[in-house]
């Protein structure tokens, strides 16, 4: 078992557990630091700060994760160590929220069009509140009997070649980057190669370009270290990390999904010099700011 997780999800986006469990989950697994990293959202920070209080051996890194757009596709990049009173940052993740929440509309409507009796009031259930996400529609399927597992929502109907999938507004990489280092907090790419438990997600292209372009705009990190990656990966992730001087970070990106192997808190992760690398950074971004 791992004692660093920087990449895990919650309600309060499109994650199965309260932040609550969810921290209380990594406690009995572990864990000594980890990261909520939710899409779009900083709601639950507080609750996982505070269920945090009951673990003095647990640390949280308030972190998020946005999504950005490319041409025929997206990268997704993590915020480590983010400042949730940033107004700025709040007013363009709002407008993210709700084009996730006309997204998952829009995609309810194109299934039923093509026959598949999904309830957009349930998907709203699913979300209990918070950013609505595909995962949500998946669960819907789950549960309306027209798959077995939720990846197969993604391989076969909202995965971006996919009859129900649509489109909603993100950043561009660079965007995002420069959002969160005037947030003061530090950008990570996440997951940048293929994972066989996400299918619908592919490669980063042009890795080594993409890498070029963000480090200028202050990349600081990229996942090294994540869910199901085969030891080949990892390698070669960690040598481009090593080559472009980021942060090798990781975690599970664990949502509680129930698809099949989904790796769960503490069964993948950084080591602990990853959390002192970053936390180092940080503290020189504070002292910039004096």
């Amino acid at each position: 078992m791992f004692e660093v997780d920087l990449h895990l999800h919650t309600t309060f986006s499109d994650g199965r557990l309260t932040p609550s469990q969810l921290v209380d989950l990594c406690a009995s697994r572990g864990l000594k630091h980890i990261a909520v990293s939710d899409h779009d959202s900083m709601e639950g920070l507080a609750e996982a700060l505070e269920a945090a209080e009951s673990h003095p051996d647990l640390t949280i890194i308030p972190a998020i994760e946005l999504s950005t757009d490319i041409p025929g596709s997206e990268i997704h990049m993590l915020g480590y160590f983010i400042d949730p009173t940033d107004d700025d940052l709040q007013a363009t993740l709002t407008r993210f929220r709700d084009g996730r929440f006309n997204r998952g509309r829009l995609m309810v409507e194109r299934l039923q069009e093509a026959g598949i009796e999904v309830s957009w009031e349930r998907v709203q259930e699913l979300s209990g509140g918070g950013a609505i996400g595909r995962p949500h529609v998946a669960q819907a399927m789950v549960e309306a009997g027209y798959i077995q597992y939720p990846k197969e929502a993604f391989d076969r109907y909202i995965g971006r070649d996919g009859i129900a999938y649509v489109e909603r507004p993100k950043l561009t990489p660079e965007g995002a980057v420069d959002m969160i280092v005037r947030n003061g907090a530090l950008p990570v790419m996440a997951h940048p190669t293929y994972s066989e438990v996400k299918s619908a997600r592919g490669a980063v292209k042009n890795l080594r370009d993409t890498l070029t372009e963000l480090k200028a705009a202050g990349l600081v990190g990229m996942e090294v270290f994540y869910g199901d990656y085969t030891e080949e990966q990892v390698i070669y992730l960690k040598g481009l990390a090593d080559d472009f001087d980021l942060v090798p970070c990781g975690g599970s990106d664990y949502h509680a999904s129930g698809n099949p192997g989904e790796p769960e808190p503490g069964s993948v992760g950084p080591p602990v010099s990853t959390v002192e690398r970053l936390a180092g950074l940080k503290r020189d971004l504070a002292g910039q700011a004096h």
